[in-house]
């Protein structure tokens, strides 16, 4: 047999769970063709001798609706060994969409999930109105991952509905209007129907993203349009269901388990592992036994947001630094780093009250300089700004500002989740049975966030660190564990016949690197972007993509469709 490629020698983690073992895997027209011994050369070898061979990743929760017009590679998820991604969460796609009012679709982006306006312009060929013209838009553009898509119900409601989405529920005409996209959308290939109805999701006008604005009764007859068809999945979480208040809280849980026990259509939502957020846990279990399917999308070291000079900072909120933000980045370091002009903003950030954060989404907030950490390293520890200045013997707010001055703005730091995330719940989390490890908001928050590297957190800290995870263990919940609950059926285990997606790494040496800032967003926009360490060679569907850390320039990347039965 001829072999396009041969990866040899290397110790294979199947995805399975199972214990690892020696052997060679051999590719073959895109496809795992042997998992053994080969003799005959292929017509590309990779020497994996020090190196595990496992299947591709897989994340269910990114938001690359509009990068994968602009970004063939699928940046940064294609650094961490993420080969296929789901997208069109929370609610947010750009489909359904009237030719004379997409700017509905990006005001419920650009603030929610941070998406530039100037980059959707720019970057994305509107060639599409309904849904399934924007998977057909998908399908034939490069990439270098694989993508499937769900349909929004943000952009669903603002297509049926125009202006009045963000005023008022919906009229049995526009259910009607929601209800056949969708049934077209999921005959397409949608993978699904997402929603928001969380209060940190907010228009750039100060309103709530149009789905908050549906009553629930409308959410259960657009779930229902996908358990008539017999496929497809519902992503989203009733807001009640994180309520301090116990009796609201139960009737929100109730509510998602009778929507899945009804329609027959599996539920995700995303958990945050705080303290005291256990109970979801048991809800998942409790549900099952009620007849729902119902999982938790887990994150692996909490959702943080990243500061820097180029791009915010806690002192944003001061007015006495408002003048000095609003100009050119160089003349800020030259004014900071002058002994006599930067006193009135060192004062000002040292004596400062910081009373003007409104807690929406991922904005500047007040400081807490014990919390905010140096990144100085992909995995941790790193220091505290607290940790830095008392070595210094200076206030946290001067020492941060040193940090911004000495590397020419370029210092990024860590400030942890309003929701502080409690290892111990993290950890149930992860085993559980009903819940994956996903949720890395690939392709929003695009100045705020690098948590693409969340696969390889899992690896390089979890599992190598840790070691609360056996390697197999952790590949397990991000290869065949998201493939069955997403319902890939031919990814995520490392298998002949099944698709070559695969990750060739050191696993003594794999890890997130640090983010950097790069300026190349459509427009010359600023985003983050995060490589990561220790792999050899990523394939997909068995074209190499990234070799030695660079990519290859091979687009093989497919639109995953899922069709009704």
């Amino acid at each position: 047999m001829t072999y396009d490629v041969v990866i040899r020698g290397g110790t294979v983690v199947d995805g399975s769970g199972l214990g690892s073992f020696r052997a060679d895997v051999g590719v073959a027209d895109g496809c795992i063709a042997v998992v053994g011994r080969i003799d005959e050369r292929g017509r590309r070898e990779i020497d994996a001798e020090g190196h595990v061979v496992t299947p591709g990743f897989i994340d269910g929760h990114t938001h690359m609706d509009a990068q994968v017009f602009w970004d063939a590679s699928g940046s940064s998820s294609c650094w961490h060994g993420v080969t296929s991604a789901v997208m069109g969460n929370c609610g947010f796609t750009l489909a359904p969409v009237r030719r004379d009012a997409r700017a509905l679709v990006v005001r419920n982006l650009e603030r929610a999930e941070d998406m530039d306006p100037a980059a959707l312009a720019a970057g994305i060929d509107w060639s599409f109105e309904t849904f399934p013209q924007y998977l057909d838009a998908v399908d034939g553009l490069a990439k270098g991952i694989n993508f499937a898509a769900n349909i929004g119900h943000s952009a669903l409601r603002t297509w049926a509905m125009g202006e009045r989405a963000f005023e008022q529920e919906a009229d049995e005409e526009d259910l009607s209007l929601m209800r056949a996209q969708l049934a077209e959308s999921i005959g397409a290939g949608a993978i699904g129907f997402t929603t928001s109805r969380s209060e940190h999701h907010e228009t750039s006008d100060d309103r709530p993203v149009a789905s908050r604005l549906a009553s629930w009764d409308e959410v259960v007859q657009l779930v229902g349009v996908m358990g008539a068809l017999g496929t497809g999945i519902f992503e989203g979480a009733d807001a009640g269901m994180s309520s301090p208040d116990a009796e609201l809280r139960q009737q929100a849980l109730a509510r998602m388990q009778d929507l899945s026990a009804g329609s027959g259509v599996p539920i995700t939502f995303g958990m945050v592992a705080t303290r005291g957020s256990g109970y979801l846990l048991d809800f998942l279990d409790e549900a099952a036994a009620a007849g729902a399917r119902v999982f938790a999308q887990t994150h692996c070291r909490g959702i943080s947001v990243l500061l820097s000079l180029k791009t915010k900072l806690p002192f944003d909120l001061l007015p006495a630094w408002a003048e000095l933000r609003a100009r050119p980045v160089e003349e800020q370091l030259r004014v900071l780093g002058d002994p006599a002009q930067r006193v009135p903003y060192v004062e000002a950030a040292v004596n400062a009250e910081y009373e003007k954060w409104t807690g929406v989404g991922a904005q500047a907030r007040p400081p807490d300089f014990e919390g905010i950490r140096v990144y100085r390293h992909g995995l941790p520890p790193n220091p505290s700004v607290a940790d830095v200045a008392r070595q210094q013997g200076l206030h946290p707010a001067e020492a941060m500002i040193d940090l911004c001055v000495a590397s020419g703005g370029d210092q990024l730091f860590i400030q942890p989740s309003r929701y502080p995330q409690d290892d111990e719940v993290l950890l149930r989390a992860l085993r559980h049975a009903r819940a994956v490890m996903t949720f890395s908001d690939s392709g929003a928050h695009l100045s705020q966030i690098a948590d693409s590297s969340i696969h390889t957190h899992l690896l390089g800290y979890w599992v190598r660190d840790r070691q609360e995870f056996t390697l197999e263990e952790a590949v397990r919940m991000i290869t065949l564990a998201p493939a069955l609950a997403w319902g890939f059926h031919d990814r995520g285990l490392l298998r002949p016949g099944l698709a070559a997606d695969l990750n060739v790494f050191d696993p003594e040496t794999v890890g997130p690197a640090v983010p950097t800032l790069v300026d190349d967003l459509p427009g010359g926009g600023r985003r983050l972007e995060q490589r990561s360490e220790g792999f050899l060679a990523t394939l997909v569907n068995g074209d190499v993509t990234i070799a030695g850390g660079e990519p290859t320039g091979v687009t093989p990347g497919r639109l995953i469709r899922k069709r009704p039965a």
